[in-house]
Parts: C-alpha cells; structure tokens; sequence
C-alpha cells in the first residue's frame, strides 16, 4: 500500500488511516488508530487462546484469563532462557593454561586461569598448554658432504609462549615446525662428513641443528619457543656398518691408548725430573770441589812459588820426593840392585804373610854360629830371581810411577 493515495478527494492518508491533510478532522486520525490498536489486540488475543485455550474456559472470561496466562508463561520462558544462556557462559582455564579469546571470530584477549564468563554464542574460549614440554622427533636417510648415506634420528623440545600467535599465526603450527625440523637437519647433516657426524661431530651437528631451526621459524612468529635439540644416533646404513663399526672402534683404542700414555708420562716425569734435578745438585757439588781444590793447589803453589824462585833445581827434588812418597806408600814396591839381578819386595811383612798362607815360604830365621845363648836371629834377605830384561822393565815402571 503505497503513503499516499492520490485520487481520494484530494485527501492523502497514511499506513493507519490518519490524513496527511492538516485541514482534515481528528475523528478519522483517531478512527485510525483506533483499529490499528484492536488488531495488535486481536493478534495477542489469538495467540492467548491458543496457549491458553486448554484451560477449560470458553467464554469471553476465559478468554482474557487465558491471555494473562499466556503472558506469564512466556515470561517465565524467556527468563529461564536469559538464566540459562548466563550459566552456560561460565568456564575454568587450569593452572598450565591460557584461554585465546576469540569474539564473533576475531581475536579478542587472552584469560587466565581461574573461573571466567562469557557470552555464549558470541565469545569462543580455546585452552592451550604453556607449561608442558612437547616433543617432536625427525628422522630420515640425509645425504653427506663426502656423498654417503646416513640415517639421522633427533628430537626436538619445545614450549608455548604466545598462545594467540600459536593458534592463529600459521594453519599448523606442529606440521610447520616438523618440516622446519627436517630442513634444518638436512641442511646441516650435508656440510659434514659422514666420519665426523660418527663421530665427534655430534655435538656441532646438534648446536647447528638448533640454531638453524630458530633462524628458521623466527619470522613466522609461531609462538614457540625451542628448549633443546637433542641428537639420537646417527647410523650408516646397514651394508657399510660393519666397516664403519671397526673403525669407530680403532678410534675408541687409539684414545684409550693415547690416554693410558699420558698417565704413564705423568707418572714417570716427576721420576726424571728429580732425578734430573739431583744430577744437577750433585754436578754443582762437584763442580764447587773440584774448583776449591784446584784453588787449594794454586794456593800451595803460590806459596812455593818464592821457594822455587830461589832454588829451582832443590824445589823441583823435593817435590818429586814428596809425590814418589805420596805415590808409594799405597803400592808393592820391587827394589832392584845394579849389581846383580836380585829383586826385594817391600813390604817385608805382606811377603811373609803371603809366603805363610801359600806353605811355600821360609821363616828366614837362621842361628849365628856360636850364638847357642838365643841372641836376636838374623834375618836373611829373600832373593826373586828375575830375569835382566823383565828387571829393566820393573825398573823402568817404578821411576815412571814415581814421576807421575
């Protein structure tokens, strides 16, 4: 029904019945309105009688007792509806969890733990763990530096940090970071050789590991952070394995070996070294005597000196005197004559006992003819017949001796 209706006497009306027409009469206004009222009243009417109706009344009381009735239930209905609407809204976030808040689909807060409200059918509330550590392991067959086949097995820890960019930054968070795991561990295992990650390298292969996943996942904000990286094994494939296991232990030997040497040099240097250090003392002390006997002897011969300036040729036999008497003393001396080729040996004693012990000797005693009173015996000279050249030679030895 259009506003206004032309064509009725020059009078337009509205969608009640009331003329626009300032000039027009307020009975048709109110004429309008009023059976504008009594259809809203009939419409409450008949939906009344229809919740109402089983009550039992037909008549025209009934039918507005009906109609109270009908207003009461709905309104009880509607605010059971508001109170339960209220209580579902109520929720508990644990202690290990943060609540992402997401309103009509779009990011609102974060809720902490403990009992919180919301609007039900209008905020979304999704827990997620920030305390726990969660494990991610990646393995497969990589390819080394030197072209070899290893097979790598490492785990990755990790916690969440940012709840909110956790679940909304990328579609799948624990997928990406599998696939940056595994990039990662590829691009590292393919600059070493395979003998080193065997081997020593495990340490680096790991540092590596982990550094090259955080430079990875950093600009995808995916609200996690990496607690370590932690390298499994690493195994040569099962063809080669029994080459690569002799020699990882040919190195194990080589350390054990290289290890029981240096307790050996530790144990054996303090041995030399003091040994070394008492051969030095003992060279000192030597050295020190041997220099104040040599400044003994330029003493005494500093002394003599005056001596032999006076008379040379008397200093010269005395001293040769003194050193044949000091020569010696300590040696058998064998005396020869120029007369004959008798030799004596002195001392007489050692001879005798030598000559006692052997049986062989004479006791030299003799009587002196007419000496019956027992006078004191006389004792014969024994005589060792030597030959000319061996008595020259005895000779020649005992003036070099005393020489010397």
């Amino acid at each position: 029904m259009a506003w206004n209706q032309p064509g009725n006497n020059g009078q337009d009306r509205d969608p009640w019945g009331s003329s626009n027409n300032n000039s027009g009469n307020s009975g048709g206004n109110k004429g309008g309105r009023n059976r504008g009222a009594s259809d809203l009243d009939d419409l409450f009417r008949k939906l009344s009688s229809k919740l109402g109706g089983f009550g039992g009344n037909k008549g025209g009381n009934g039918s507005d007792q009906g109609t109270k009735f009908g207003g009461r239930i709905m309104s009880l209905a509607a605010v059971a509806i508001v109170v339960i609407w209220a209580a579902s809204g109520f929720y508990t976030i644990k202690e290990t969890e943060r609540g992402v808040v997401t309103r009509l689909g779009k990011l609102s807060h974060i809720v902490q733990p403990g009992l919180n409200w919301k609007p039900t059918f209008i905020d979304e509330v999704v827990p997620v763990n920030v305390e726990s550590v969660r494990e991610l392991a990646a393995s497969g067959v990589m390819l080394t530096s030197d072209e070899n086949v290893v097979r790598v097995e490492m785990n990755v820890q990790y916690r969440v940090t940012n709840p909110a960019a956790y679940l909304y930054s990328v579609t799948s968070p624990d997928n990406s970071l599998r696939q940056a795991t595994d990039s990662a561990v590829r691009g590292v295992i393919g600059k070493y050789t395979m003998d080193k990650i065997l081997t020593e390298g495990r340490t680096i292969v790991r540092s590596d590991t982990q550094r090259v996943l955080e430079e990875t996942i950093r600009p995808y904000n995916m609200g996690i952070t990496l607690l370590d990286v932690n390298f499994q094994t690493a195994r040569p494939p099962e063809e080669v394995k029994a080459s690569f296991d002799d020699a990882i232990a040919a190195r194990e030997n080589e350390q054990q070996y290289i290890r029981e040497a240096e307790a050996y040099a530790n144990e054996v240097q303090p041995r030399a070294n003091g040994q070394a250090q008492r051969l030095i003392e003992d060279a000192k002390a030597y050295k020190a005597r041997v220099v104040l006997e040599a400044q003994g002897e330029v003493a005494s011969f500093a002394k003599m000196l005056p001596e032999y300036k006076a008379a040379p040729e008397i200093t010269r036999e005395r001293l040769y005197i003194e050193t044949m008497e000091k020569v010696l003393s300590h040696t058998r001396k064998v005396i020869a004559s120029e007369n004959n080729n008798n030799l004596m040996v002195l001392p007489l004693d050692q001879m005798f006992r030598s000559d006692t012990a052997s049986g062989k000797g004479k006791t030299g005693v003799e009587s002196q003819p007419g000496n019956s009173a027992g006078l004191s015996p006389r004792v014969t000279r024994p005589t060792i017949p030597l030959s000319s050249n061996r008595t020259d030679n005895l000779r020649n030895d005992t003036v070099r001796v005393g020489r010397q």
